[in-house]
């Protein structure tokens, strides 16, 4: 993984723990809407890279 790559890495898992910290401090019925978002949000982006690497 170049510099750049790793780096852009590390600001999305401390974005991603971020938003999980907002999530967990959020009512249960609350949390439960905002996981779900963000399993969509995530499966959106992985799905996305794999369509980059196969074109």
């Amino acid at each position: 993984m170049t510099g750049e790559r790793a780096d852009a890495a590390s600001d999305d898992g401390d974005a991603l723990v971020a938003r999980l910290d907002v999530i967990e401090a959020q009512p249960l019925a609350e949390r439960a809407d905002a996981y779900a978002q963000l399993h969509e949000v995530l499966q959106a982006r992985l799905e996305g890279s794999d369509r980059l690497r196969d074109d």
